[in-house]
């Protein structure tokens, strides 16, 4: 048995509710094995009145789930039409007590990024910089959400297709070992849409911040739901 969140989009107000759902593990690194594992836990949540669910990763059973994978997902700088990937845009903005941000990573493909040893050798996190622009750890999932969602804000292909699941999963994402999570960025972005807010207002990362600022509050003293397989 294993447990892991779905995150879903809230209507009514800017913000994601998490569940976390205790469904049937399928041991091993195969994707198909990883895929067994998305659909014991979809099943489990369909049980539970989430009919639909996305599995955004590589592992998704879907090309939109897939293509919607950090690792995969691409975002584009307007001034010299630079791209790469959300997951080497993140690593290379990373700032340590020793180090970063590792601008050269943008250029890397997404798991050379994740695994370069200077992100494990320059001591504690302590920022973010992003093309000149600073971000704080705290909220802890802000810069990943803002990172995440203006990548995604350029593929409108995706976008069209994200907006009416009840849910989102990543299977790879586990909450007690990691911190940022594509699909909770994911629902993040359709209950911002879904409460009227401009793109304009998303890509300013202090008007972004502002809004979702209830949402990281309620964030940080989140109390889980547990819900178990019948």
């Amino acid at each position: 048995m294993a447990t892991r969140p779905i995150f879903i989009p809230k209507t009514n107000m800017i913000g994601v509710t998490e569940k976390i759902f205790e469904f049937q593990w399928h041991s091993g690194f195969a994707v198909s094995q990883k895929q067994k594992s998305v659909e014991e836990l979809h099943m489990v949540a369909k049980n539970n009145g989430l009919n639909s669910v996305l599995e955004a990763s590589s592992k998704s059973l879907l090309e939109l789930g897939v293509k919607l994978s950090a690792f995969n997902l691409t975002i584009e700088t307007k001034r010299n039409n630079n791209k790469f990937t959300v997951e080497t845009a993140f690593q290379g903005s990373k700032v340590f007590e020793h180090g970063g941000p590792f601008k050269d990573l943008f250029g890397f493909d997404s798991l050379a990024a994740k695994k370069d040893l200077r992100l494990k050798q320059s001591g504690n996190l302590v920022s973010f910089e992003f093309f000149g622009m600073e971000f704080p750890l705290v909220p802890r999932t802000y810069f990943y959400d803002w990172l995440y969602i203006n990548a995604l804000m350029q593929h409108s292909e995706l976008t069209d297709q994200i907006m009416d699941f009840d849910g989102y999963s990543d299977i790879e994402f586990n909450p007690k070992k990691s911190i940022n999570c594509q699909a909770h960025a994911i629902a993040l972005f359709v209950s911002l849409v879904k409460n009227g807010v401009e793109a304009q207002e998303i890509k300013n990362p202090q008007e972004f911040l502002s809004l979702c600022s209830e949402h990281y509050t309620q964030q940080n003293r989140h109390i889980v739901v547990q819900s178990k397989m019948f």
